[in-house]
């Protein structure tokens, strides 16, 4: 079945396969961002036939991102809700991009839609939070840094506690 095969509700919140309901992707998920969850969401589905339920929060944390778990995408997410989804965009970014760092724009656009730059302050928080229980690190310049120290850009690394 291809995209174009997939038929979905008129409101474009789920999609129906085999006559059954399923959460659709967030629509305003930027169509690059969207692409690299979605390989990340087909390789940890890989992975879970390898490494079996060891790495289904991997599942999860793609699923969150893409909108397909949590709060529904087309309602106002809590505070709590948006929180949770910008740490699991996160670390299923940072699992796709293996040896790259990322921004906190990426996630930030990936939860907040057209109003991404309203999120990013948030989504420093949280990255800040991932950076304290030791998921991520902050760093400038590529060096770590104090994400309650830092000015201006950051960008976000894997730390040593980010399950791959």
């Amino acid at each position: 079945m291809t995209g174009d095969d997939v038929q979905r509700t008129p409101d474009d919140h789920h999609i129906v396969v085999d006559g059954r309901r399923w959460r659709a992707t967030d629509t305003s998920i930027p169509e690059a961002l969207r692409a690299e969850l979605v390989t990340e969401l087909m390789r940890a589905r890989r992975l879970v036939r390898s490494r079996g339920d060891e790495v289904r929060p991997f599942v999860h944390d793609a699923k969150v991102a893409l909108g397909e778990r949590g709060e529904p995408w087309w309602e106002e997410p809590s505070e709590a809700g948006r929180r949770d989804r910008l740490a699991a965009t996160i670390r299923a970014l940072l699992r796709g991009r293996e040896t790259t760092t990322i921004c906190p724009s990426d996630a930030a656009r990936v939860v907040g839609g057209e109003q991404w730059r309203d999120v990013m302050p948030v989504a420093r928080d949280v990255a800040r939070e991932l950076h304290d229980e030791g998921v991520v690190e902050v760093q400038q310049g590529g060096e770590r840094v104090d994400p309650t120290q830092a000015r201006g850009p950051i960008r976000i690394a894997p730390g040593p506690a980010l399950e791959r």
